[in-house]
């Protein structure tokens, strides 16, 4: 295995983690961790293909990013919120 394909099985890795504990109902969709489980995995699985230039998996992964940092910053506002009525 060559190194991007390395950093693209590590991403893949997160990702499937995050969904993995959320089917075993160790984890909600709505928790700090599967949310940066998906965005770290997604932001390097983005990475080795910008490596690869596969341009399909860019989109995907590049998406499945930006959604989960959307979700990283509800998450964030929500939370604030609820400190600091």
């Amino acid at each position: 295995m060559t190194t991007t394909d390395w950093i693209g099985a590590i991403g893949v890795f997160l990702i499937l983690m995050g969904y993995f504990l959320n089917l075993r109902q160790l984890i909600k969709p709505t928790d700090l961790s599967y949310i940066l489980l998906n965005l770290s995995g997604a932001s390097i699985a983005c990475f080795a293909s910008l490596l690869l230039e596969y341009i399909p998996f860019i989109i995907l992964e590049g998406i499945w990013a930006l959604v989960s940092f959307m979700a990283l910053i509800n998450y964030i506002r929500k939370r604030t919120l609820s400190v600091n009525p």
